[in-house]
C-alpha cells in the first residue's frame, strides 16, 4: 500500500501551502509533480486517482493546492497564473531538499498550461504531462465572460465556478492576458505527452492540436475517448495514471543510469567505516554506505516508517547470519567437509531475565536472538554437531556476546 504523508511548504508569497506526498510501497523509480485544475484542489477526484495509479507503478507524486484554495493559506483574489508558476516552482525546490527533484511535470487543465511554463526552469524534469490542457492561459476566462465587464469596471467580481464563489481581479484578468507559453514548448527539451478528450466542453480539443504542434520530438497525444474534462470516472483516471506510468517510464530509466554512473564516481569509504545519513526521503529513511555500496534503512510502518528498507535490527540480524554462514563455509571448504549449502534464520525479542537459566541478569528482560541454522548436506550427526560449533565462534557472535564499549564523539562543523 502506497504511504500518503500530508506536508507543507512555503510558496510563492511565503504563504504555507498544504500537500500531500504520496510513495509507492516499494522502490520508487521517479518522483512526479502534479498541478491540479483552476479553482480546484489537490484532492480532487482525478489528482488523487492519478497519484494512486501512478504509485502503484513505483512513480512517487507531490499534490498541493495553490495559494489561496484548498487547504493553503493566502489569498486566492491576489494571485495569478504567473503566481500558479512560481508555486510550481517552490513545490519543485520543496522535492528538491528532499533529495526528491521532480522527474515528471504533470498538470490538469489551467494547471497543464501552468507545467508547460515551469517545465523549462526545473532541470530535473524529463518528461511533461498534460491533461485537457489550455493552449493559453487567457482560455481560462472563459469561466466567467459574464463578469468581465465588471472586473474592468470595479477591479474586482465575485464569480460562481463548480458551484462555489470566488473573487476574480482585474490584475488577473491581465496577467493571464499576458502569458505565451506556446514559443517556449518547442525549446524546453523535455518529453511530451498531450493527454485530452476529443468531447471535452470546457477545453476543447483544439487545444491539443495547438500544443501538440508547437512541441518537438519527443512527443505523443493519447485521446481520452469517451472522458469528461474532469475524469470523473475512475476507469478514466486510472488508464491516463497507466498509460503515464508505461510511456514515462523510458526517460526516468536514462535518469536512474545517470544516478548509478555518479554513485560509481563517488568515493569509496576507508575498510571498516559505515556511513549512515539521513536520506531526506521519508520520516526515517537512512542511507547506509558501507565501501563502495549504498543501502537503506528504515522502519516500518507500525512504528512510523515507510517500510523502505531493513530495520536497524534488521541489520543486526543480518549482521550476525551472514558471519554465521560465511564463517560455517570457511570451515567446511577448509575440512573438504561434503556441505551443499548452509541458510540461517533469525529472531530477536525480549525475555524475561528470571526465564533465562543462563543470563548474568536476574531481574528484568534481556534480549534473546534465536538463531536457527539449516545444513544441507550428507552429513553425519558428529560433522552436523562439529559445524554448530564453529558457527557459534563466528567473529559477530563473538562481539555481540562479549563485552562492548561505545564511544560517541560529534563531528567538527565544516
Amino acid at each position: 500500500m502506497a504511504a500518503i504523508e500530508k506536508v507543507q511548504f512555503l510558496g510563492h508569497d511565503g504563504a504555507k501551502l498544504a500537500a500531500r506526498l504520496d510513495r509507492p510501497s516499494g522502490s520508487m523509480q521517479a518522483m512526479a509533480l502534479f498541478a491540479h485544475c483552476f479553482t480546484c484542489s489537490k484532492d480532487i477526484f482525478a489528482a488523487s486517482r492519478i497519484a494512486a495509479g501512478l504509485t502503484a507503478n513505483g512513480i512517487g507524486v507531490l499534490r498541493f493546492d495553490f495559494t489561496g484554495l484548498g487547504a493553503s493559506e493566502g489569498e486566492f483574489a491576489n494571485t495569478n497564473f504567473s503566481s500558479n508558476v512560481q508555486d510550481l516552482l517552490a513545490a519543485a525546490e520543496y522535492l528538491r531538499s528532499k533529495d526528491m527533484p521532480p522527474a515528471l511535470l504533470i498538470g490538469h487543465s489551467l494547471g497543464g498550461a501552468a507545467v508547460l511554463a515551469a517545465a523549462p526552469e526545473i532541470a530535473e524534469v524529463k518528461a511533461v504531462v498534460t491533461i485537457g490542457a489550455p493552449s493559453t492561459a487567457e482560455h481560462v476566462t472563459k469561466n466567467f465572460h459574464a463578469s468581465l465587464d465588471e472586473i474592468e469596471t470595479n477591479g474586482i467580481a465575485e464569480v460562481t465556478l463548480v458551484g462555489r464563489k470566488f473573487n476574480i481581479s482585474k490584475q488577473f484578468i491581465d496577467d493571464v492576458a499576458d502569458q505565451n507559453f506556446l514559443p517556449n514548448i518547442g525549446h524546453m527539451k523535455k518529453a511530451l505527452l498531450v493527454c485530452h478528450a476529443p468531447l471535452d466542453e470546457t477545453v476543447g480539443v483544439e487545444n491539443a492540436t495547438d500544443i501538440f504542434l508547437a512541441a518537438r520530438h519527443p512527443k505523443s497525444f493519447l485521446s481520452l475517448d469517451h472522458a469528461d474534462h474532469l475524469l470523473s470516472r475512475r476507469a478514466d483516471a486510472m488508464y491516463v495514471a497507466d498509460v503515464i506510468a508505461a510511456w514515462s517510464s523510458r526517460y526516468f530509466e536514462t535518469v536512474a543510469a545517470t544516478s548509478t554512473q555518479d554513485n560509481e564516481k563517488q568515493t569509496s569509504l576507508e575498510e571498516g567505516v559505515v556511513e549512515v545519513a539521513e536520506s531526506g526521503n521519508g520520516k526515517f529513511i537512512q542511507r547506509v554506505r558501507v565501501g563502495k555500496h549504498v543501502l537503506t534503512a528504515d522502519e516500518p510502518a507500525d512504528l512510523g516508517g515507510d517500510d523502505r528498507g531493513p530495520s536497524p535490527y534488521d541489520f543486526v540480524l543480518a549482521g550476525l547470519g551472514a558471519c554465521t554462514a560465511m564463517t560455517v563455509r570457511m570451515y567446511a571448504d577448509r575440512k573438504e567437509i561434503p556441505l551443499d549449502g548452509v541458510s540461517v534464520q533469525l529472531r530477536r525479542q525480549k525475555i524475561k531475565a528470571e526465564e533465562c537459566r543462563d543470563c548474568v541478569t536476574k531481574e528484568g528482560e534481556v534480549e534473546e536472538i534465536t538463531r536457527e541454522i539449516t545444513l544441507s548436506g550428507d552429513l553425519d550427526e558428529a560433522t552436523r554437531a562439529r559445524l554448530l560449533e564453529i558457527a557459534n565462534k563466528c567473529p559477530v557472535h563473538r562481539t555481540l556476546s562479549g563485552e562492548i564499549k561505545i564511544r560517541s564523539s560529534l563531528a567538527e562543523q565544516t
